[in-house]
């Protein structure tokens, strides 16, 4: 499943617990794909708390609270990290992250939770949903085979890297253009993991981030290549490296956008690079509402650019990025549109 298409679904399922339909949902998916960042957004964007429990990291007492106590009876302390109206809210995200990677007497301290809702006398609040994740037994991390009881409690997705949906979250985040020019020359490299060599650094939705973090404090430096490969690996931090090199021989941005429009380069690498840097800056126009100025000098050296797939590649990642609206109703739209007629596909 695409990251786009989960968000759509937790979306949904944050929305239903207001009318009662919510189910628990549990995300499969490999390392650093992404999945506790897209709840993470989810939770962003309805301005609710998320609790984020990691259960590898928990003892059943954790879960099901401390024993007092009260006269002649034994009663439980409810643990401070689960829901609770007065402290959190009436609406959230209960989050149950590693939950493959916790041991067998956590994951049935999580039964009752997950199904009833509640431990003992905690109930966890109406408006709050349960989301989980956590490996799968492929992926050379701590995991044990999920119970089929606590298996029969969610619905389940299993999440896959989309070089689609990360480039839309990447210019939306400014990311660095150069890694997400680098990763539209070379798609394969934006999830590359071996199991069974089990290397320490690879790429990853996740890694890549990281290597635009390194970017930000090592350009320029002698140390950038071995940042990079601390990231992502040796293979694709050279490789990066390499692109980053070369990008330094692209036209000036500036000019472009002015409509004097330098000659477009001829390496391939360039053209995905100098893609990438356009649709950074309209993306940023967009945010700051001088769409207007940009639009259309990006739109006519898309048409320029040698290459004409990534011309393509150029317009349809901006319509993802700044929406269709604006982007068709350009006047240098029609006349792109029909350069390329043969190469667009219509569902």
């Amino acid at each position: 499943m695409r990251p786009l298409q989960l968000t759509r679904i937790l979306e949904e399922e944050f929305r239903s617990a207001a009318s009662g339909a919510h189910t628990p949902v549990m995300i499969w998916g490999p390392p650093g794909v992404g999945k506790s960042q897209i709840v993470a957004q989810v939770a962003e964007r309805h301005d609710a708390v998320m609790i984020d429990i990691r259960l590898s990291q928990m003892e059943p007492s954790d879960l099901r609270g401390i024993p007092f106590r009260t006269g002649d009876v034994v009663d439980w302390a409810v643990p401070a990290m689960l829901p609770d109206v007065e402290r959190h809210g009436p609406v959230g995200i209960l989050f149950l992250d590693e939950i493959t990677s916790a041991a067998p007497t956590v994951s049935a301290a999580a039964y009752q939770l997950i199904l009833d809702r509640r431990l003992g006398h905690y109930q966890v609040p109406e408006g709050w949903v349960i989301f989980a994740a956590g490996n799968r037994q492929g992926d050379r991390g701590i995991s044990y085979v999920m119970p089929s009881p606590l298996a029969n409690r969610f619905s389940h997705f299993e999440i896959e890297a989309h070089l689609d949906d990360w480039v839309r979250w990447a210019f939306d985040q400014e990311i660095d253009n150069r890694v997400i020019g680098f990763l539209r020359l070379r798609p394969e490299l934006l999830f590359d993991f071996d199991a069974e060599h089990n290397p320490t650094a690879f790429p990853t939705p996740r890694s890549w981030e990281f290597a635009h973090r390194a970017l930000r404090k090592f350009d320029g430096d002698v140390a950038l290549g071995e940042a990079l490969q601390a990231c992502v690996g040796p293979a694709a931090g050279m490789q990066l490296h390499a692109f980053v090199q070369h990008a330094e021989e692209l036209p000036n941005l500036d000019e472009i956008l002015a409509g004097e429009a330098p000659p477009p380069p001829d390496p391939v690498d360039l053209q995905y690079a100098i893609a990438a840097a356009l649709i950074s800056r309209a993306t940023r126009a967009a945010k700051e509402e001088k769409l207007d100025s940009v639009l259309g000098p990006v739109l006519n050296y898309a048409g320029r650019l040698p290459q004409r797939e990534v011309g393509v590649m150029l317009v349809c990642d901006l319509l993802r990025c700044i929406g269709q609206e604006p982007v068709f109703a350009a006047p240098e739209f029609q006349p792109w549109a029909q350069q390329v007629a043969e190469l667009l596909i219509y569902e």
